[in-house]
């Protein structure tokens, strides 16, 4: 037991090791770039303050709008950074234009105070909410650990490696120039490699999950490349876009699109290779005679049962995201033809096809792999006792 206990321990080190490397090599590749490199002398400072009291509040009506605006100045004192401790005045501006019910700042209130560069002029950038998400994310970190144990713990540590990847090297090649589509799916393997090896472990199972869904992840990449072309896709087809392409470098909008559905598609994708691998194993421990083609057929019959669930994941995850961007576009089209020729809407339903086309062809990939490999050793023999009481899998 000591010696499979320090074996999964290098295991566990080495996986960690190598993706250490992946990243920092990674970052010093993806070339120079920094937060707000983009910004030059006219981007605002934001600090973070704590409003001591309300000086002023007036309201007035605005002679050509006509719409009612409501300025409110307050003082504040810098709660972090070089000038933590020194006193500023602010201003809040509210209009009834907007539509939105913006709350007036209060005193005691953590919010973030931005500053025009070159001026003494300051303004109530955003209430400060980032603490209060890091309060509900230690909450949901601790209960994941509590319930999920070291295997909670594993995701944590996956999850963290996916977003360290996205932010040291993803965002950073990309505002490199570097090639967006050889990007995505070098942090889509990643991703499924990191996540698998590290939550599963030394297993049969992650070799036929990672084979599983790396093959989703090919065909939801090779579709989307054809549907980019025969839909005629140019990736411009929002504000957000718009903003993309007056950065001093040149984006693939195109590649923008790509990226997105591809790395939308990988978690889900995960999910389904993993759930099909983790059930056919436990149909192979409860019948170690369980023959390829009984394993194989057990496959697809789960395959059709979690493909079912997870399609309705998928499309409704997708249609969450974008319930606004919907909503308006139906009130103010003329007809449901023209909303579904949207390059917006387009793309959103490429999305969940995209991911779905993905989903569906990771079962049979993922059960024939998992059939053929835990066949392989199959004995007329009733199934052994775990060598550790806690930990049923078979490592590698």
């Amino acid at each position: 037991m000591k010696k499979l206990n320090k074996n999964r321990v290098i295991y566990f080190t080495a996986v960690l090791l190598a993706c250490a490397i992946f990243l920092l090599v990674g970052n010093r590749l993806a070339g120079e770039w920094s937060l707000g490199a983009f910004a030059g002398d006219y981007g605002d400072i934001y600090q973070r303050a704590r409003v001591l009291r309300i000086i002023d509040r007036s309201v007035e009506e605005s002679e050509w709008t006509g719409d009612i605006l409501t300025d409110i100045i307050f003082s504040a004192e810098i709660t972090h950074g070089p000038q933590r401790g020194s006193r500023l005045i602010g201003t809040q501006t509210l209009s009834t234009m907007t539509g939105t019910d913006e709350r007036e700042v209060r005193e005691g209130d953590r919010v973030l105070v931005g500053t025009i560069p070159g001026t003494d002029m300051h303004y109530l950038g955003n209430f400060l909410r980032s603490n209060t998400l890091l309060v509900l994310a230690g909450i949901f970190f601790l209960l994941v650990v509590l319930f999920g144990g070291i295997k909670g713990f594993n995701s944590l540590v996956a999850l963290g490696l996916i977003g360290a990847s996205i932010f040291m090297i993803f965002i950073p090649a990309l505002f490199s120039g570097r090639n967006i589509y050889a990007l995505t799916m070098i942090i889509s393997v990643f991703a499924v490699l990191a996540t698998l090896a590290i939550v599963v472990g030394p297993h049969k199972k992650t070799l036929t999950a990672i084979a599983g869904c790396l093959g989703g992840v090919a065909v939801s990449a090779g579709l989307m490349l054809l549907m980019t072309r025969l839909l005629h896709l140019t990736g411009d087809y929002s504000s957000d876009t718009m903003m993309l392409q007056n950065l001093p470098i040149a984006i693939d909008l195109q590649g923008i699109v790509f990226a997105g559905v591809i790395l939308g598609a990988v978690g889900a994708i995960m999910d389904v290779a993993m759930s099909m691998s983790s059930s056919l194993w436990e149909l192979r421990e409860a019948d170690p005679t369980a023959s390829v083609k009984r394993l194989f057929s057990s496959g697809m019959n789960i395959g059709r049962d979690v493909l079912g669930t997870m399609l309705n994941t998928l499309v409704l995850a997708y249609v969450g995201s974008s319930l606004t961007v919907i909503l308006l576009l139906v009130s103010y089209s003329g007809s449901v033809m023209e909303v579904l020729n949207m390059e917006m809407i387009v793309v959103e339903i490429l999305r969940a096809l995209v991911g779905s086309f993905g989903m569906l062809l990771t079962i049979p990939l993922t059960a024939g792999i998992c059939a053929w490999l835990y066949s392989r050793n199959a004995t007329t023999a009733a199934p052994a006792e775990p060598a550790i009481a806690t930990d049923t899998d078979e490592d590698l």
